[in-house]
């Protein structure tokens, strides 16, 4: 059936005059990645290793450890040079070693919970009373400094839980995806008033958390608890704050447990009511300091063209994930589908002009901390602001970090020169559901790193699945929830795509920057 399909899909792309040149594509080889990506896949293989065997890949040894195997199979499969390089200082890694929280009165209830990263402990099993604050404010919380001492924290919160009458799991119809592809490019999240102001909130909320933790260290307090409005039928969404890690965190800082909406709420109403409420805690995070330092994980195929051969087509993903599951969708899902695609490419023999390299990039949870120092340590002139003669010899970054969903399209990001080459490049995959080109620019992970220093880096479309609902940076985020079509599908068009663009004549045509290189 693949075969058939495939067929058509050629004839139709034989018939594609669309605008611009037309690309020469090598459609034996496009078929050999075909055959290899979803008939032979390892993509699973890969994504059990890195979630169910492995872990939490949260900077420190389960991130290393992680980071460690993926070089040693990336070697193993015939790249050469795999490598862990620093790319700069990072601060503490730290790990959840026990987690316990009870209520014990009015009545008996476990209460699912999972310390925010970089929190720190409770030492030993700890009974308290809950200290209700309603106060939203820096200043009032002074109030509350001599009620602290040995009082878990619960700030006031007003949610209203609703029915969900709509399918965690969805695909992009041929509607939506029809809208994408004719609409003009998006602003950038830069240029969004809505965006800045979403930051700002966060900003200011983020400031009087870390004011509430502070005084209540200070205080004696045992910790505090949070949610988050999303945090419904046992899916918690966890994440952490990075300060701690840069700013000298350690274990004896506020114990910060995350949990579940209706356990929240149902302590804010008792509190409300005045009914008497205990608690028992038990949590032990570990800091660990041994080594600071951020790290990518690098390898290459190398480049066979004489004049071509020192350029690089790259392609990425990002390898840490939070810590309240595995990080199944994100990101072992495009972690291992990158390392799948230059696996294919391996095992089928390509020779390809350019260099092809596979980063897989830390800290991007944080802040696009890998792509983001690897790109200012190696593509831009320090001195000049501009692009390296390292920076000018790539010729592309292809990113996948939206999830398990099959790839429906990819993102131009505002490059109009690059949407005819993407437009004949999905033709062969359009019996796999990818046929869309949008110029629409999308964020939030590491093609922006290059995107924002003027090189060619795309995010590709992919079908939400249940992302944004289930498991991105939840407790739910495993490896059950992978769908191992959509990742074999995922690798084998990653995979043409990286060999196309190490084989054409030319480089992808660029756009300008948008901002200096320097932010």
């Amino acid at each position: 059936m693949h075969n058939k399909l495939f067929l058509t899909s050629l004839l139709l792309g034989s018939t594609l005059l669309g605008y611009g040149q037309t690309e020469k594509l090598d459609m034996t080889t496009i078929q050999k990645i075909r055959e290899e990506g979803l008939e032979h896949s390892q993509v699973m293989e890969t994504a059990f290793y890195l979630t169910d065997v492995n872990g939490p890949r949260l900077q420190g040894p389960g991130f290393m450890k992680a980071a460690n195997w993926a070089k040693g199979k990336l070697a193993g499969w015939g790249l050469q040079n795999a490598r862990l390089e620093a790319w700069g200082e990072w601060g503490k890694g730290w790990g959840v070693e026990h987690c316990y929280l009870a209520m014990t009165a009015p009545y008996y209830k476990t209460i699912i919970a999972v310390p925010r990263a970089w929190s720190g402990s409770t030492n030993k099993l700890q009974a308290a009373d809950i200290l209700y604050i309603s106060a939203n404010d820096t200043t009032a919380l002074e109030s509350y400094r001599s009620k602290l001492k040995n009082k878990v924290i619960l700030l006031e919160q007003n949610y209203t839980i609703s029915p969900t009458y709509k399918a965690d799991a969805t695909r992009f119809t041929d509607e939506a995806l029809a809208k994408m592809a004719n609409e003009a490019a998006s602003p950038r999240a830069g240029n969004d008033t809505t965006y800045r102001s979403r930051i700002l909130a966060m900003r200011t909320q983020n400031a009087f958390n870390q004011k509430m933790r502070k005084l209540a260290k200070q205080e004696g307090a045992l910790g505090m608890l949070n949610t988050t409005q999303n945090s419904v039928d046992g899916t918690l969404f966890v994440s952490g704050d990075y300060a701690n890690a840069a700013l000298g965190a350690t274990p004896d800082d506020l114990a910060d447990l995350s949990i579940a909406a209706e356990d929240y709420l149902t302590l804010c109403r008792l509190m409300k009511a005045g009914v008497p409420v205990k608690l028992e805690l038990e949590v032990k995070t570990k800091f660990y300091t041994d080594d600071t330092k951020g790290y990518n994980v690098l390898a290459e195929i190398p480049g066979t063209d004489p004049t071509l051969k020192d350029e690089v087509v790259m392609l990425g993903a990002h390898f840490d994930s939070w810590h309240a599951a595995t990080g199944a969708t994100d990101n072992a899902a495009g972690s291992s589908v990158m390392m799948e695609a230059v696996r294919i490419l391996k095992t089928i023999g390509v020779k390809s002009r350019r260099t092809i390299r596979i980063a897989l990039w830390s800290g991007e949870e944080q802040g696009l901390h890998g792509s983001k120092n690897y790109v200012a340590n190696h593509l831009v002139d320090k001195a000049t602001n501009k692009l390296s003669p390292e920076g000018n010899n790539i010729a592309a970054y292809f990113n996948v970090d939206n999830g398990t969903g099959k790839i429906r399209g990819v993102y131009v990001q505002g490059n109009d020169e690059v949407g005819p080459i993407f437009t004949q490049w999905l033709t062969p995959f359009h019996d796999l559901g990818a046929t869309t080109v949008t110029p629409r620019n999308t964020g939030g992970t590491d093609h922006l790193s290059f995107d924002r220093v003027g090189l060619p880096g795309f995010q590709f479309i992919q079908d939400p699945i249940e992302y944004s609902t289930r498991t991105h940076h939840t407790n739910m985020d495993t490896y059950d929830h992978l769908q191992p079509d959509d990742l074999k599908q995922a690798a084998t068009v990653v995979a043409s795509f990286v060999y196309n663009a190490a084989m054409r004549d030319q480089k992808l045509p660029r756009k300008a920057p948008a901002t200096q290189a320097s932010r």
